[in-house]
C-alpha cells in the first residue's frame, strides 16, 4: 500500500468525487478534488499529485482537453493520468489518444481501480527515483567538472613552474600552493653562462635538420645537469643556457654548486663532442659563472611567466662566458672567492668586459681541489 502518495480527483460531480475519496483514503492516500478541468491543471501545478483520477465529459473542458495539456507540459509530460467515464469503446480509444495512461469504466470495480493506481503510482515513484538519480549525477558530474579544471590549472600552473624551476623548487611551491616566492626581491645569487662555440659556423653551412638535432642534444643533455645540481633554469634558448643559484629558495653553497655543475656539464659535453666530430660539426663550449645581488621575480603577462634575474652581475657572467674559450670556464673574482678554497683555479686578466668600465680579473677554473689533488698524486707516483 502506498502511503504518502497525492492523488488528485478531476470530476464535476461532487458524488462521484466523494465516492472515489471514500475508496482511496482509507488506503492511506492524500486525495485532492477539483470540480473543473482548469481547476484540476492549477491543483496539478500546486499541489504535485502523484496520480490523476480525470473524467472525460466535463462543461467548462473536458478531460480529454486537460490530458492533453498535462502531457504538453515538460513538468507532467509522465504524470500518470486515469480517465474514468461511463461511455464505451470510443471514449477509450479517445483517451489513450489523448495520452491517458489507463481508463476505467464506470461503475467501477473497486479491487481493479486500487491495484491499477497502486501500479501507476509505483511507476510514477520508479521514475521519480530516476529523476533523483540524475539531478544528483549532474551535481556530481558538475562537482567533477570543476574539480578536473582545478587539476588542470593546477597542472598547468606546476608546468609553467617546471619550465624556469627544478623539479624540486616546483615542487616545493606546488606544496606550498602559492607563488609568492616568485614575486619580486631582491638577493645574493650565482649565474651561470654557457654558450656554445663555432655554432654560427656550423648553422651556417648545416642542414637545419642537424643543426636542430644538436641543440636538442645539447638542450637535453645539459638541462638534465642544471636540475641534477638544482638550479634555476633562468633561459634556454639557441646555443645558450643561463642558470642562477640561490634563488627562488636559498641553497647551502651556491657558486660551489655552480662550479660543480659547469665541471660536470664541460665533461658530458667532451662526450657529446666526440660525436659531433664525427659528423664533421666542430663545436665547443663556453662557460662563465658570477656572484653578486640580483633583483629577480617573474615577469611577463598573464599568458607568458618567465622568471627573471636583473643586474650587473648577470651581465658578467654573460661577459665572461663571451669571453671563455671551448672548453674553458671563468670564473668572475667574487666568484672565485666563494670557492678558492675548493677548486684550483689560474688567475686570467685583467680582461675588458662590454658594459664594465674598469677592467675585470677573471679566473680560469680548471678542477675542484679534491680532483687537483688526485690528479697531482697520479702524476708524483708514476
Amino acid at each position: 500500500m502506498e502511503t504518502r502518495a497525492t492523488i488528485l480527483i478531476v470530476d464535476d460531480t461532487p458524488q462521484n468525487a466523494r465516492l472515489l475519496d471514500a475508496v482511496l483514503s482509507p488506503q492511506g492516500y492524500r486525495v485532492l478534488v477539483a470540480g473543473s478541468g482548469q481547476e484540476g491543471l492549477d491543483k496539478i501545478s500546486g499541489e504535485k499529485p502523484d496520480l490523476v483520477l480525470l473524467d472525460i465529459v466535463m462543461p467548462d473542458m473536458s478531460g480529454l482537453e486537460v490530458c492533453l495539456r498535462i502531457r504538453r507540459e515538460p513538468g507532467t509530460r509522465l504524470l500518470p493520468v486515469v480517465m474514468m467515464t461511463s461511455s464505451g469503446d470510443q471514449d477509450k480509444a479517445s483517451a489513450i489518444e489523448a495520452g491517458a495512461d489507463d481508463f476505467i469504466a464506470r461503475p467501477f470495480d473497486q479491487p481493479e481501480l486500487l491495484a491499477r493506481v497502486r501500479s501507476l503510482i509505483r511507476i510514477k515513484a520508479y521514475h521519480d527515483t530516476i529523476l533523483a538519480q540524475a539531478a544528483e549525477l549532474a551535481d556530481w558530474n558538475k562537482t567533477l567538472e570543476a574539480r578536473v579544471r582545478a587539476q588542470v590549472d593546477e597542472l598547468e600552473r606546476l608546468s609553467r613552474l617546471r619550465r624556469f624551476l627544478s623539479p624540486q623548487v616546483a615542487d616545493l611551491i606546488e606544496s606550498s600552493k602559492s607563488e609568492a616566492l616568485l614575486d619580486g626581491h631582491r638577493r645574493e645569487i650565482t649565474v651561470v653562462f654557457c654558450d656554445l662555440r663555432g655554432f654560427t659556423a656550423f648553422s651556417e653551412t648545416a642542414e637545419p635538420e642537424d643543426v636542430m638535432g644538436v641543440l636538442a642534444e645539447f638542450h637535453g643533455e645539459l638541462g638534465q645537469l642544471v636540475f641534477r645540481f638544482e638550479g634555476t633554469l633562468e633561459w634556454f634558448a639557441g646555443d645558450g643556457i643561463m642558470t642562477i643559484f640561490n634563488d627562488p629558495l636559498p641553497c647551502a653553497e651556491p657558486t660551489m654548486r655552480a662550479v660543480q655543475m659547469a665541471l660536470a656539464m664541460q665533461a658530458r659535453f667532451r662526450e657529446l663532442a666526440v660525436g659531433w666530430r664525427k659528423r664533421g660539426y666542430d663545436l665547443d663550449l663556453g662557460i662563465g659563472i658570477a656572484a653578486g645581488y640580483a633583483t629577480l621575480g617573474k615577469i611577463g603577462f598573464e599568458a607568458r611567466w618567465e622568471y627573471s634575474a636583473v643586474g650587473s652581475v648577470v651581465n658578467l657572467a654573460s661577459r665572461l662566458c663571451d669571453e671563455a674559450q671551448g672548453g674553458q670556464i671563468l670564473l668572475g673574482p667574487r666568484a672565485y672567492a666563494a670557492v678558492e678554497g675548493s677548486v684550483s683555479a689560474q688567475p686570467i686578466g685583467p680582461l675588458t668586459l662590454k658594459g664594465f668600465h674598469r677592467p675585470v680579473l677573471a679566473f680560469s677554473l680548471l678542477a675542484e681541489q679534491t680532483e687537483a689533488v688526485s690528479a697531482a698524486s697520479r702524476v708524483t707516483q708514476t
